[in-house]
């Protein structure tokens, strides 16, 4: 019978992890279907590939590491610029394309799915949290690698190219795209009539 904490980081493996991959893989298609590249363009394109490297980051580090005050407060930096990084996204993106009720929907997964992970990294490494709040930082801040990675040996692998298919090739190619139509733009304002 699983204890609570494996039940809980299995919630974390097979559920919350997958899962913000699936919704930034449908955010990539609202993307696309309302032609980012030729309303909000690289900028916005830029935008998500930083957010997602802001969340992966900690991510990696808590599969691979044992979780101390130092990892702990990347992963709180991470959300926190992470937040901030959303709000200027949707603040920026939303006068210039349509964000549909899709993407809208999609937006709250991908909002809520971090704040919860950071809440059960919190939960099941409560003793660190404890140490946090006190100031009880001494030897708190170095890289210990853990014996197995979290969901065995296969699991970082596996997990790496899921998203890696689902989100790092997408976001690259919203990238190039966008590039690609930035680079145009002023070959089609030579090309047209004077006013």
């Amino acid at each position: 019978m699983p204890t609570t904490d494996q039940l809980l980081l299995y919630l974390i493996l097979y559920a919350l992890l997958p899962l913000w991959g699936i919704t930034g893989f449908i955010d990539w298609c609202c993307h696309r279907a309302t032609g980012i590249e030729r309303t909000s363009g690289l900028r916005e394109s830029l935008v998500h590939s930083l957010m997602g490297i802001q969340l992966g980051i900690p991510i990696v580090l808590c599969l691979l590491y044992y979780v101390n005050v130092g990892i702990l407060l990347i992963c709180l930096a991470a959300f926190i610029c992470h937040e901030v990084v959303a709000h200027y996204d949707v603040h920026y993106s939303a006068p210039l394309r349509r964000i549909s009720i899709w993407e809208v929907h999609v937006h709250n997964y991908m909002a809520t799915i971090p704040l919860y992970l950071l809440m059960l990294i919190a939960v099941l490494n409560w003793d660190v949290v404890l140490k946090l709040v006190r100031f009880e930082w001494a030897g708190q801040f170095g890289f210990e690698r853990i014996p197995q990675p979290h969901g065995g040996t296969g699991y970082l692998g596996g997990y790496l190219a899921f998203m890696g298919v689902l989100c790092v090739v997408p976001y690259l190619e919203e990238n190039l795209r966008c590039l690609r139509a930035r680079s145009r733009a002023p070959e089609r304002s030579a090309r047209s009539p004077a006013a």
